[in-house]
């Protein structure tokens, strides 16, 4: 199983590309694991839209509660992944 462990933040002008790039990939991906920093713009929104279009692919969003910062945010995604080769 191969997971993508996808750390956002205030996102939304890249998301769309990066994600689409993760999709598009030779080699399918089976989850992506998006843990979002408390973005104030419209990050989980596209991200929700994606998913909604990708059904053959496991997106979760977390959402958190407080800003973690970079280091503890890979973290937690990491932690959060399936796969037995997580890419981040």
């Amino acid at each position: 199983m191969i997971s993508v462990a996808l750390c956002t933040y205030n996102g939304e002008r890249y998301i769309e590309e990066q994600v689409s790039s993760i999709l598009s990939q030779s080699k399918k991906v089976d989850e992506i694991i998006v843990c979002d920093d408390c973005s104030l713009d419209r990050t989980i929104e596209i991200i929700k839209n994606i998913s909604e279009s990708n059904k053959d692919v496991d997106i979760r969003i977390y959402e958190n509660e407080s800003n973690l910062g970079v280091c503890a945010n890979f973290e937690k995604a990491v932690c959060l992944c399936n796969g037995d080769i997580i890419f981040l």
